[in-house]
């Protein structure tokens, strides 16, 4: 069989595979076990394979690179235009092959173990944030049913709301108190895991040279930086730094017809997770120059007095991912006196 290009349908157990000629023609389409998927693949000689990126692909990517084999992912959004009639793991899987024959489709490189293992590390992090932040918001909205409100705050909640209990002994009956303990107990040791994990992202952190680039840049600091150099990988991937920015969300939506052009609120595309850290390390830069005099002419104060701190938080974080792209380029360190050239 000539296979030019084969189109990967991902599963958890059972793989779809649809693979065309030069020409394009269907030369082969049946369903793979999953022990089956490398011992087939190493039987073929080298050829293009498209497929969504979902979970396990950059696992497969890998893997059937090995085999000599080009892997390109694409996001499943743009494969969705492609699906004909019925959606079923057959139509999905030539629709993945037609994607990627189109000569402007973008691609989404494929991630080292590195890469993975560090946005593993910041995944399992934001899991347990979020799961200390419910457990805090419990512990507050039970104690207020018993009259008791705390002041904001999470680094302390667990010692307020001990000390609020023990001050009125008599007023609470002892399995509301032992409630409270063992859930301050656990926000405790959700508190340890987090500071656990955030000390292993260091440790990594400290060997990586990209990262160490990154966080030059204010308003980026370890956790940004790390995550910000996994996840772009090889920055080539992206043709400017306005394309990465808007890879993360961080540019705005357009909604235009008619020769009208209407920019919107930013799109929210990408990674939830690393553009609110860009968007707080923002922020932290804005509280820190709002209190120094010699920064009151520069670019972010003055957009501070024109717009919503929010929206200038935003812009910020826009601008500092369009600098690390140029940084990632040149491998150059942050220059805060740099004046970029105009072509």
């Amino acid at each position: 069989m000539n296979i030019a290009t084969v189109g990967l349908d991902l599963a958890k157990n059972v793989l779809q595979l649809h693979g065309v000629d030069p020409q394009g023609h269907m030369v082969v389409r049946k369903q793979l076990r999953r022990t089956d998927v490398l011992r087939y693949f190493a039987t073929l000689d080298p050829c293009v394979i498209g497929m969504e990126a979902c979970g396990s692909s950059h696992y497969w990517g890998r893997e059937l690179a090995k085999l000599g084999h080009t892997v390109r992912l694409v996001a499943p959004q743009f494969v969705r235009p492609y699906v004909k009639s019925n959606k079923t793991d057959a139509a999905d899987a030539e629709a993945i092959c037609e994607a990627i024959q189109r000569p402007n489709m973008r691609f989404v490189p494929v991630k080292t173990q590195a890469q993975q293992t560090m946005l593993s590390l910041h995944r399992a992090r934001a899991g347990l944030v979020k799961s200390r932040t419910a457990l805090a918001n419990q512990i507050r909205g039970l104690l207020g049913e018993f009259g008791i409100v705390l002041p904001q705050g999470i680094r302390l909640l667990g010692q307020r709301a001990t000390e609020a209990l023990s001050s009125r002994d008599s007023e609470y009956c002892e399995p509301f108190r032992a409630l409270i303990h063992m859930l301050v107990d656990h926000l405790r040791e959700l508190g340890n895991k987090v500071a656990e994990l955030e000390g292993r992202i260091r440790a990594i952190h400290r060997t990586d040279a990209p990262g160490q680039l990154l966080e030059t840049i204010p308003g980026i600091g370890p956790l940004t930086a790390s995550a910000l150099a996994a996840s772009i990988g090889d920055a080539r991937a992206f043709r400017s730094g306005r394309e990465l920015a808007a890879w993360l969300g961080l540019v705005p939506r357009q909604h235009s017809s008619g020769g009208t052009p209407r920019l919107l609120g930013i799109s929210k595309r990408g990674d939830t997770a690393l553009r609110t850290l860009l968007i707080h390390g923002a922020r932290a830069v804005i509280r820190m120059a709002a209190a120094k005099t010699e920064m009151a002419d520069s670019w972010l104060m003055k957009l501070c007095r024109r717009r919503h701190k929010n929206i200038a938080a935003v812009a910020l974080a826009a601008k500092n991912a369009r600098t690390a792209w140029a940084m990632l380029i040149r491998n150059q360190a942050f220059q805060a006196s740099h004046v970029p050239a105009r072509s």
